[in-house]
């Protein structure tokens, strides 16, 4: 007989999130389950850069940190762990997921979600979302990972894995996917499938809905944002939910962080689409539930789509960053011609570099940048900017330039009969598929 309620817990809302409100909320949230939602568009393009340059890598750079932090409390309160930290490399994380149950003693399997990877099944010439433009038209494909949904871990959660990693996995889906095993949903039901969505939607970007984010002195005070604290659910069977944050932590959790993060990257909230369900919001009620507590019901939803979003890296060029700082009287008038001396040094190259000046009268930097195909060129523009130092105007200081390869995102989409996720089950002393 599935419970009642669950209660889930939203670890981590970005790569560079906080480590120690996860550790809060591990140690004395009572929780089922926990969250660490730490892959973005951004995130897993670099992760492809890393697996690129070394194919045992890819994975989350602070996965052991996480997990040293958090899993020996996981452990002993009996809560699951799941996360997208695997990021490109997902079976490279859950060796390192293993290794550290190893270390602590636990024989419990660690569950590894694959099948995101979708490179040799997209079609280079269909259209780039954002443009429209066939995608091999913008450089290298490089990378493509669709967003699995909610079925995609449910085998993995019928296991009795203590930690679940995957790679690309839509947000919420992360959510949705522990509730519906817990409380025994049938996901091809909008109406559970959209309040599971709704939860995960609202949970994770973890501080966003205790007040991150949001702080605006004297328009919006956010008390104790040293020690914001990341938020949890109680999420019933029927699909309603009251959030809360550890008693005593930083922030704030009303109405009104609800209501804004209930709108957070939504461009339509009568189908907000998923893996999952296209999620309705115009039937949402969110009420006062106590201090820190807020009731959310009503989310409503369509069936899933028939095709899963995928996100394209590419070969985008190489990104210059250069510059020097001034500082001083009259130190602006003398970083405007440093930048006028490097506009005229670069004239003619094949490259067209953004040059400014930041700065005050008296602290000024100048700072260049550009994005190409022509590493050589890229070079002769940071060099420039270096050779300010003796070549330029008087005082400069600190000067850098750094050249590092850009891999572009792009959007499409592909048939969901074409994804097929894998689960395999990295058990102690083995691995097993």
């Amino acid at each position: 007989m599935p419970p009642t309620t669950t209660r889930i817990g939203s670890g981590a809302g970005f790569a560079g999130d906080r480590i120690d409100p996860a550790v809060e909320l591990a140690r004395h949230a009572r929780l089922d389950d926990l969250v660490l939602e730490c892959l973005a568009e951004r995130t897993i393009a670099l992760g492809q850069r890393r697996r690129l340059a070394d194919p045992g890598a890819g994975h989350d750079p602070r996965l052991e940190q996480r997990l040293t932090a958090l899993l020996p409390d996981l452990l002993a309160g009996g809560v699951r762990l799941l996360t997208n930290m695997g990021a490109a490399n997902p079976p490279a994380a859950g060796r390192i997921v293993r290794d550290h149950l190893d270390r602590l003693g636990s024989t419990a399997p660690v569950a590894v979600v694959t099948g995101d990877d979708v490179l040799d099944r997209i079609d280079p010439d269909a259209p780039a979302a954002e443009d429209g433009r066939p995608l091999r038209a913008h450089g290298e494909l490089v990378s493509a990972n669709a967003y699995l949904g909610a079925d995609a871990l449910l085998p993995a959660l019928e296991s009795s894995a203590a930690v679940v990693v995957t790679g690309r996995v839509a947000d919420p889906s992360l959510f949705l996917a522990p509730l519906a095993q817990r409380l025994g949903w049938d996901l091809a039901d909008p109406g559970p499938a959209a309040a599971g969505t709704l939860v995960g939607h609202l949970l994770e970007c973890a501080g966003q809905l205790t007040g991150g984010y949001a702080a605006d002195p004297g328009a919006f005070d956010v008390p104790g944002l040293a020690r914001l604290g990341f938020p949890f659910a109680d999420v019933a069977a029927d699909g309603s939910a009251v959030y809360g944050k550890p008693d005593g932590s930083g922030g704030r959790l009303d109405r009104h962080t609800v209501r804004q993060q209930l709108l957070y990257e939504v461009t339509d909230p009568t189908g907000y689409r998923t893996p999952d369900v296209l999620l309705d919001l115009r039937g949402v009620r969110v009420d006062t539930a106590g201090p820190d507590r807020v009731r959310v019901t009503g989310a409503r939803g369509r069936a899933r789509p028939d095709e899963l979003k995928v996100s394209v890296g590419y070969r985008a060029g190489h990104r210059l960053e250069a510059g020097i700082s001034y500082v001083g009287p009259n130190a602006a008038a003398r970083a405007r011609l440093a930048a006028d001396v490097v506009a005229e040094r670069v004239r003619g190259l094949p490259v067209a570099p953004r040059i400014e000046v930041r700065g005050g009268d008296e602290d000024a930097r100048l700072r260049v940048a550009a994005v190409d195909h022509d590493t050589g060129a890229l070079d002769v523009l940071g060099h420039e900017v270096e050779a300010l130092y003796t070549n330029g105007p008087a005082g400069g200081g600190g000067a850098r330039a750094h050249v590092d390869e850009v891999i572009g995102v792009l959007s499409t989409l592909v048939p969901r009969a074409a994804v097929a996720p894998h689960v395999t089950l990295l058990e102690a002393g083995r691995a097993a598929a």
